[in-house]
Order: C-alpha cells, then sequence, then structure tokens
C-alpha cells in the first residue's frame, strides 16, 4: 500500500482504467521519462539555467499528474513556474536549490508508491467493438 500524501489512489485507479492492461508498459515509460526529466532538471540547476529547467519540470508536471501523483506534479509545477520567473526578469534560479534537491528523492519515493499501487489488478479498459477506448477517444476505428 502507498503512501496516500503521494498518489490519488482513486485518480490513479481511473487511470488504470482508461489504461488497462497497459499500465504497467505506460508506468516504465513514465519511470524513464522521469528519470531523464529529474537529471535535466538537475544539470540545469548545475549550470544556473533557468531556461534549462523549464521544459524537463513541464513535462514531468504533467506526465505526474495522469498518475495522481500530485506532490510530485505540485513541486515539478513550482520549479516550472519560478524558472520561467527567473527568465523573464534574467535572474539566476539559485532560490529553487532546495526544491531541486528534494526533486529525487521525491520522485523515487512516488515511483516505488505507483509501482506498490499497480500490483493491485486494475479494472479492465473500457471498450466499444472490441477496440479500447481512452478517455473519449476510440482508437482503431474510423471517425467520420
Amino acid at each position: 500500500m502507498s503512501d496516500p500524501q503521494l498518489v490519488d489512489r482513486a485518480a490513479l485507479r481511473a487511470f488504470q482504467g482508461e489504461v488497462g492492461s497497459g499500465y504497467a508498459r505506460i508506468l516504465g515509460y513514465f519511470r524513464e521519462d522521469g528519470i531523464k526529466s529529474v537529471a535535466a532538471i538537475e544539470e540545469g540547476m548545475r549550470q544556473r539555467s533557468a531556461a534549462a529547467l523549464i521544459i524537463p519540470a513541464h513535462t514531468l508536471k504533467g506526465e505526474s499528474l495522469q498518475f495522481g501523483a500530485g506532490p510530485l506534479a505540485t513541486l515539478a509545477e513550482h520549479i516550472e513556474l519560478t524558472a520561467r520567473g527567473c527568465v523573464e526578469s534574467q535572474a539566476l534560479p539559485d532560490i529553487l536549490v532546495p526544491d531541486v534537491w528534494k526533486l529525487r528523492g521525491l520522485f523515487d519515493e512516488t515511483m516505488t508508491a505507483l509501482a506498490q499501487d499497480g500490483a493491485a489488478p486494475a479494472p479492465p479498459a473500457r471498450s466499444v467493438g472490441g477496440r479500447p477506448v481512452f478517455g473519449r477517444r476510440t482508437f482503431g476505428t474510423a471517425t467520420r
């Protein structure tokens, strides 16, 4: 059972219901992308480049929200928005050092929580005519 503070279980279950048996694969992609985003944020911080923080933080925020990982999404959004402010004011992003320092640990804890929650069987994906439905879109069918 994961820490309820790290993952919104209702949001995660809804996402699992949408992706069905593809959850483990998508979680793997999120892990890979997240590792790259965290590394890029850390490298941007080492270079003291606010601009280098924006895209990986934005990516991490969006992907975290899909999995119900609110605290990780919130921290990534804070880094993104603060970095944007630094770019606009031409300031160094030094104020973000403590937040970037926390990011990797929070990412690792979140991934552990998601892996534990993913061990529970996800509800089956919805389908229309035998084809999976993700959200409101049906993949593999012609639209008119």
